[in-house]
C-alpha cells in the first residue's frame, strides 16, 4: 500500500504541473488587463507600465510562470492584485466557511441519499420508487443557481422562515451558525442528494438479485439484516468512487453557492477574482482545489482496500 501511495503521489506531479501551466497561460491570453480593471480607464499608459513592471507583468509567460513555480514551493502564492495583500492570507481566511458549508452539504447528501435510494430498491415496483425517481430527475435538472434564487425567494422574503443568511463561525454561536447555514447546505447538497439517491438504487437493486442475497434469505436471517449487513455493504463499495468524486462537484457548487449567498469562503473570493482577473488568486484557489481532488481520489482507493479485503495495490508477485 504504502509503495502504491507513493506511486500515485509522482503521478500526480505531473498533472499538476500541466494544469498549472495550462490555466497559468490561458488567464494572460484571454482578453483584460487587470491593472485596467483594478485601477479604471483613466489610468494613464506610464502608470500602467509602472504598475505591470511592480506586478511582474510586463515579463515573458513562461518567465513568470516558472517564477510563481518557484515561490509556490516555497509557500508563497504571491500577492492579490486587487487586495494587496498575500494570496495565502485571503485564503487562509475564507477557507473555514467554505470547507464548513462542503462538509455539511457533503453529510447532508450521503445521509439523505443513502436511506432513500435503498428504500427505493427494496420497494422498487411502489410509488415510492416511482416518486423517488422523478424526484432525482427534477433535481439532477434544476441547475442550481436556479435552486439557490429560489430557496432565498421563498424562505427569506416570502416565507420569512430564515433570515439573509451570513457565516457565523460554529464555535462562536452554534445556534446562529445553523440557523444560518441551512440554506446555502441545502443549495449545495440538492444535486448530491439526487445522484447518489440514484446510484444507491441502482447498485441495492444489483446486490439484492444475487446468489448470497438468496442464500442469506434461504438461511432465514431477517430481512433488514439481510439489505443492511450485505446488499447495503457491497453496494457501497462502487459508491466509493462516486463520493470521491464529488470533492470537485462541491468545489464547483460552491463557488456558484457562496456567490448568490453571498457567503464569504474561497467559492465567492474565487468568481471575484475571475470578474477581475486577479491571476494570483485563481491560480492559488485551482492549484488548491486539484491538490484536493487528487488527494480525495487516492482516499478513494485507500477506503476500497478497507472496505472489500480482496482488493490490493501492492506488487503482484513475480
Amino acid at each position: 500500500m504504502k509503495e502504491y501511495i507513493f506511486r500515485r503521489v509522482l503521478l500526480t506531479l505531473p498533472v499538476l504541473w500541466i494544469v498549472t501551466l495550462v490555466l497559468f497561460v490561458l488567464l494572460r491570453v484571454t482578453p483584460g488587463d487587470p491593472v485596467q480593471i483594478e485601477f479604471g480607464i483613466e489610468t494613464t499608459p506610464e502608470q500602467l507600465a509602472a504598475f505591470h513592471e511592480e506586478l511582474g507583468l510586463n515579463r515573458p509567460i513562461l518567465v513568470q510562470y516558472a517564477d510563481w513555480v518557484k515561490h509556490m514551493f516555497e509557500g508563497d502564492f504571491g500577492r492579490s492584485i486587487r487586495a494587496r495583500r498575500p494570496v495565502a492570507d485571503e485564503i487562509w481566511e475564507r477557507l473555514p466557511a467554505t470547507l464548513e458549508l462542503q462538509a455539511e452539504a457533503f453529510i447532508v447528501a450521503v445521509g439523505v441519499a443513502v436511506p432513500l435510494g435503498t428504500m427505493a430498491a427494496i420497494k422498487h415496483r411502489s410509488r415510492f420508487a416511482t416518486a423517488t425517481t422523478a424526484f432525482t430527475l427534477v433535481a439532477i435538472a434544476v441547475p442550481g443557481f436556479f435552486f439557490s434564487t429560489m430557496l432565498i425567494y421563498f424562505f427569506t422574503y416570502k416565507f420569512r422562515v430564515f433570515e439573509t443568511p451570513r457565516y457565523v463561525p460554529l464555535l462562536e454561536d452554534p445556534w446562529a451558525n445553523l440557523r444560518n447555514i441551512v440554506l446555502p447546505v441545502v443549495a449545495l447538497s440538492h444535486t448530491g442528494i439526487a445522484v447518489y439517491t440514484r446510484y444507491i438504487r441502482s447498485s441495492v437493486l444489483d446486490a439484492l438479485s444475487q446468489d448470497y442475497i438468496r442464500t442469506a434469505r434461504a438461511k432465514g436471517i431477517r430481512e433488514w439484516q439481510v439489505v443492511s449487513r450485505h446488499a447495503l455493504r457491497n453496494a457501497m463499495i462502487p459508491a466509493i468512487t462516486l463520493f470521491g468524486l464529488s470533492i470537485a462537484t462541491l468545489w464547483g457548487g460552491s463557488f456558484i453557492t457562496e456567490r448568490i449567498f453571498n457567503w464569504p469562503g474561497v467559492g465567492r473570493l474565487a468568481t471575484n477574482a475571475l470578474l477581475n482577473k486577479d491571476y494570483p488568486v485563481v491560480q492559488a484557489i485551482i492549484f488548491i482545489v486539484t491538490i484536493s481532488y487528487a488527494v480525495g481520489n487516492l482516499l478513494v482507493d485507500v477506503a476500497y482496500a478497507i472496505a472489500d479485503p480482496r482488493i490490493s495495490y501492492g506488487r503482484r508477485p513475480g
